[in-house]
């Protein structure tokens, strides 16, 4: 991670769990660090445990204005955006026939959102002439596979199967440009986050933000001219008949 050091991250969805743990381990590592989220106190208390290497920016990922503002904020700011880690998601719990309202918040943060952000970090990527960039999409196992008798996934799996797809066609777009930006896809399973609160899950079968982060400073860490395009982290014991609605 050498290479790195002072450079600039920016990483979206950090008021907590996997955005929350990536600021840590990319700051511990050297980076200057931009988290944004929409929740201030959050960021706040965020900005007073990482100190000096951390910046934030309030954003609310539905608003495309919100977005383009942060990422002004940052150009004008710190001059420069190296790594973007698109970590921002939502999780509402309905199928294909279920509410609307749940279908637009997840598509509009889940898909639209983070592809804005990528294309605001390319074109400052290209407009600073940097010589290594790299984004990283924090994506899951529903945007793979089917997730077979749990319909209430459906929508979300949806959203994540666009992300899977974005990746690959941002990535063939870099090679096509010539572009130094590596593009990683990361696909865990479920995590140990707020955003999966509503289950129970017996040991060993659920992952750890930790898990996560460590796998984004894995992606980073490899030589320029190797690009880990994708990750998929499972628990150990990952069979979904081992979750439990507490709801």
């Amino acid at each position: 991670m050498d290479k790195w050091i002072g450079k600039v991250a920016v990483v979206t969805g950090v008021s907590s769990g996997i955005g929350e743990e990536t600021c840590r381990q990319l700051v511990k590592h050297g980076m200057i660090v931009v988290g944004f989220a929409r929740k201030e106190h959050r960021l706040q208390e965020l900005k007073k445990e990482l100190k000096d290497n951390f910046y934030y920016v309030k954003v609310d990922l539905c608003s495309e204005k919100n977005i383009l503002d942060a990422f002004q904020w940052v150009k004008v700011t710190l001059k420069s955006i190296d790594v973007l880690i698109n970590n921002a998601g939502v999780l509402k719990l309905t199928d294909i026939f279920g509410d609307t309202q749940d279908w637009k918040l997840m598509f509009d943060t889940n898909v639209i959102g983070l592809n804005i952000c990528s294309r605001e970090a390319v074109k400052l990527m290209k407009e600073m002439e940097i010589k290594e960039g790299h984004i990283i999409n924090v994506n899951s196992i529903t945007g793979h596979y089917i997730m077979s008798g749990m319909k209430d996934f459906s929508v979300y799996g949806s959203t994540k199967f666009s992300v899977t797809a974005l990746s690959e066609y941002l990535r063939e777009f870099m090679s096509m440009e010539n572009l130094p930006i590596r593009v990683t896809s990361i696909s865990p399973g479920f995590v140990d986050t707020k955003m999966i609160e509503k289950f129970k899950f017996e040991d060993n079968t659920v992952l750890q933000t930790i898990d996560i982060a460590d796998a984004i400073v894995y992606a980073l860490s490899a030589p320029k001219r190797v690009n880990v395009a994708e990750i998929i982290l499972r628990p150990l014991f990952d069979n979904m008949l081992h979750i439990v609605n507490s709801s």
